[in-house]
């Protein structure tokens, strides 16, 4: 479980227990019982199998595959991936790929709804860069109309594993994935992805 479960959890189940000792009153010291349940339940850790093999690129979010758009970067032409989160999934995000992280950049901004197509330029924004020394995948956290705080736990220099757990968004959210161009894809739209687990896509050798 995620530390900020406990702090929630905790913290309203000690307001359950004032609220009883001063009313008495079953409905209201339900009240913050059944919430604390959901923060314990939401910011839940379950363990994940991570696969193994050569140019595998897994989710770094559980969630809903939404869409698949070409865009145009520095470093050239780029698959975007797009990842909707809803307040029902898992929201500790894992490193898709295993590598050196290059850039970890965060981007104040607004808080539109995260399937909005400008919510992945105008809402606010973490992200980063992962060199596995053959190609470089880039993901981004973005905030949501509900999600109001990004957690990055990496920092540029840092070497990660796939899978390893880097952070969350709190709340409703979406994750952006930047695939190099001849990535080969091994989900489609409409498809429910699991962070560390589910695999992405595929990187040909002739990348590697």
């Amino acid at each position: 479980m995620v530390r900020d479960g406990l702090l929630y959890g905790v913290a309203l189940l000690v307001v359950a227990a004032i609220v009883w000792v001063l009313t008495h009153f079953v409905v209201l010291t339900a009240l913050p019982v059944l919430l604390a349940a959901f923060f314990l339940w939401f910011f839940r850790d379950p363990h994940r199998t991570i696969p193994d093999g050569p140019g595998l690129v897994v989710s770094p979010a559980d969630g809903k595959v939404e869409e698949f758009e070409w865009i145009e970067t520095e470093s050239g032409s780029r698959l975007r991936l797009t990842i909707f989160l809803n307040v029902f999934n898992v929201h500790v995000n894992r490193v898709p790929v295993g590598g050196k992280v290059t850039l970890v950049e965060h981007r104040e901004g607004l808080f539109l709804n995260a399937m909005a197509p400008e919510s992945a330029l105008h809402n606010e924004q973490t992200l980063i860069t992962i060199d596995t020394g053959s190609y470089e995948i880039s993901f981004k956290q973005i905030a949501g109309l509900l999600a109001r705080r990004i957690v990055c736990n990496l920092k540029a220099g840092d070497v990660v594993t796939r899978g390893q757990r880097m952070g969350l968004i709190k709340f409703g959210s979406r994750t952006d994935v930047l695939l190099p161009a001849n990535a080969e894809l091994k989900v489609k739209p409409g498809q429910h992805v699991k962070g560390g687990s589910s695999i992405l896509a595929v990187i040909p050798e002739s990348n590697q």
